[in-house]
């Protein structure tokens, strides 16, 4: 079975959040779903370390040398 994809795993996360906020599933229902909640915060995590590492791989110096930059910096330079 392939791996769920980021942006899946984010929707069916949002749609667990609104059901679970509406207050209407019974008590064993909610905590199955916070259940499956709590497995796509972790893939969806997992996913978004991996990309991290990989961007900062991207982001080499002149010298060879990784230097890892956040976001905020970069978006300050551009404005």
């Amino acid at each position: 079975m392939a791996e769920q994809r980021f942006e899946d795993a984010m929707k069916r996360l949002e749609e667990i959040v609104e059901t679970l906020e509406e207050g209407n599933p019974s008590l064993e229902e909610a905590i199955k779903r916070f259940e499956e909640g709590m497995k796509l915060v972790k893939l969806c995590t997992r996913k978004l370390d991996e990309a991290e590492r990989k961007v900062t791989l991207l982001i080499e110096e002149a010298d060879g040398r990784t230097r890892q930059v956040p976001f905020e910096e970069e978006e300050e330079k551009d404005a």
